[in-house]
């Protein structure tokens, strides 16, 4: 039953985890959609293309695109016919992007959906729930566009969905994750960091809802067992930028005014980084002082 369980809640894991090729911000939408892609611009958003976006926007846009039902006669039964035809491709849209995202392992939330009536219900009841943010109609092609917008963290988010199944159970959690022995060191002087950049950028790794940093030895330095469930449901592990000034910046924003700086020095898994024994023991004693681990006032650089 645990095993099952286990199996189940898995896919929360390294749940969007995948390309790290990003859209540039005002990428438009489509040359049909000139109205769209200026209300994106406006609200300072853009769609969502990858995994890796996703989390750096700390949000998911999806679009879709509908026809006028074949019935339809009238400029208004065209529209409306067209805007509904579009919203649920939004939602297969966003439902797809979801399901084809890698998880622990070689696992795929797909692959979990298809067997077990739990994580259907779950990941379907998040979709139908997303927030149409924009809809628009082109009466010259007559095809409608729809965007859906959802939160990768924060109230009513994907994260706090996922975080909060995990959290209820963290027996759970600790057989899905594995027994990986904590790290026990003694603390040595430091200066008085208040918060961590690790810089992955050399590393084939993953943002994902859990991401975890381990010794040489394969030891747990962080984990989501040291983080505070209050953070860890408003923040997720920690923040995700394609470059060190941009952490600091982000950090910054959270009142970390001195942040230690450490290069992975490679990967126990996609989603898994692995510092020195050197870094090991300075965010270790750094982190005595300050519990910025526990703050999650980490910000991971990715390529």
């Amino acid at each position: 039953m645990k095993r099952t369980v286990a199996i189940i809640l898995a896919f929360t894991i390294s749940v969007l985890a995948g390309s790290v090729l990003a859209q540039s911000k005002g990428d438009p939408v489509d040359e049909r959609f000139a109205k769209a892609d200026r209300w994106l611009r406006q609200e300072h958003l853009s769609i969502t293309r990858t995994v890796t976006q996703a989390f750096t926007d700390g949000y998911l846009v999806v679009e879709g695109e509908g026809l006028p039902a074949k019935d339809a006669s009238t400029p208004g039964q065209k529209r409306l016919t067209a805007q509904r035809a579009a919203e649920i491709i939004a939602y297969r849209n966003l439902a797809q992007f979801l399901d084809g995202i890698a998880v622990v392992g070689d696992s795929q939330t797909k692959d979990l959906q298809m067997r077990y009536d739990f994580v259907r219900t779950a990941v379907t009841g998040f979709v139908k729930g997303a927030q149409i943010v924009y809809k628009d109609y082109n009466e010259k092609d007559e095809v409608a566009l729809v965007l859906v917008k959802v939160g990768m963290s924060g109230p009513a988010s994907f994260g706090e969905l996922m975080y909060n199944k995990l959290l209820d159970n963290r027996e759970a959690l600790r057989e899905i994750t594995g027994e990986q022995k904590v790290a026990v060191l003694r603390p040595v002087p430091v200066e008085p960091y208040d918060g961590l950049i690790i810089d992955a950028t050399a590393e084939s790794f993953r943002p994902a809802l859990i991401n975890r940093i381990l010794t040489p030895k394969g030891e747990m330095l962080y984990d989501p067992s040291k983080i505070s469930q209050q953070v860890l449901v408003e923040r997720g592990c920690g923040e995700y930028t394609n470059s060190v000034a941009k952490a600091k910046q982000v950090l910054e924003s959270r009142g970390v005014k001195n942040p230690l700086v450490v290069r992975a020095a490679g990967t126990a898994s996609p989603t898994d980084l692995k510092v020195t024994d050197e870094d090991t023991v300075r965010i270790f004693s750094a982190d005595q002082k300050s519990e910025f681990l526990a703050k999650a006032k980490v910000a991971f650089v990715l390529k």
